[in-house]
């Protein structure tokens, strides 16, 4: 059997048998060479939940023991299931992390030419490609796909989705620029060189407005939230017309795509490569 079936298998076990670490090992080894992924763009650009990727990861939380992982200082300790410890690194992986608490979870795949600033944190599932920088305060959730020169600005959070085992997780695909103190959870799709500005927060049930096209966006129970490639989207409010809403003037907050990506912005984000 592949790799697939037999992880299938594994994930409908009630107990776990002695070889059975040792195939959740050779899962998690294909997770950090990134040559298993927990989604994935296919040729028309659509993306498919790799369910079964899932499925091997929550087997490794129910596989674990709790351990130590403290470091020799008696004041900064941490337990957690043994199964997924720091991921191994060197210096051969080519990925820039600089000094100051940043944490890598083991069962990621993290490029080279990646820059890590303190401190950040990426976790088990999770696929950052080349030459992104994930800037400090910054989270990579569980199973979120991050494509190619992306920039994660200080504090943005990329939210993790690992259960239901079908449920999309969270994509930023190639160029795109999320601001800081920006928000991207469960159900989101941000394709190519979008621009989220600071403090955007975007969700499957979020309805970005569109005032270049003029359109309402949406996701959907079984359809994610996307925003569209080249789009710039800020932070905005819609008045509420109705009842004690509209008696006391009261707005909810609504992101706005003010602009499609142009030359001019194009320049004002160049800026941080002098970075890398």
């Amino acid at each position: 059997m592949d790799l697939k079936d037999r992880i299938e298998a594994l994930s409908e076990r009630k107990a776990f048998e002695p070889g059975d670490r040792v195939l959740f090992e050779e899962f998690k080894t294909a997770l950090r060479e990134g040559r298993i992924r927990a989604a994935e763009r296919d040729a028309s650009g659509e993306w498919r939940t790799n369910a079964w990727v899932k499925k091997g990861i929550l087997a490794g939380f129910r596989m674990g023991e709790m351990e130590e992982m403290s470091t020799p200082s008696e004041s900064f300790r941490f337990f957690d299931k043994e199964t997924y410890p720091l991921r191994p690194m060197s210096l051969a992986d080519k990925v820039r992390i600089v000094p100051g608490g940043s944490t890598i979870r083991d069962g990621s795949y993290v490029a080279p030419g990646v820059v890590c600033m303190p401190p950040m944190y990426v976790n088990v599932g999770a696929y950052v490609d080349e030459g992104t920088m994930i800037d400090s305060h910054a989270l990579v959730g569980s199973c979120a796909q991050i494509g190619k020169r992306v920039h994660l600005s200080a504090a943005a959070q990329i939210g993790g989705v690992l259960e239901p085992v079908g449920a999309m997780p969270v994509i930023i695909e190639d160029d795109v620029l999320v601001g800081g103190n920006t928000g991207v959870y469960e159900g989101t799709i941000v394709r190519e060189r979008a621009v989220l500005a600071s403090g955007v927060i975007l969700t499957r049930s979020t309805p970005v407005f569109d005032i270049v096209n003029g359109e309402i966006i949406k996701g959907g129970d079984e359809r994610p939230l996307e925003i569209p490639a080249n789009a710039v989207v800020v932070q905005g409010s819609r008045r509420i017309t109705t009842g004690f809403g509209n008696e006391n003037g009261l707005s909810l907050y609504a992101p706005i795509i003010v602009k499609y990506r142009d030359e001019r912005t194009d320049a004002s984000t160049r800026l941080e490569d002098y970075l890398r």
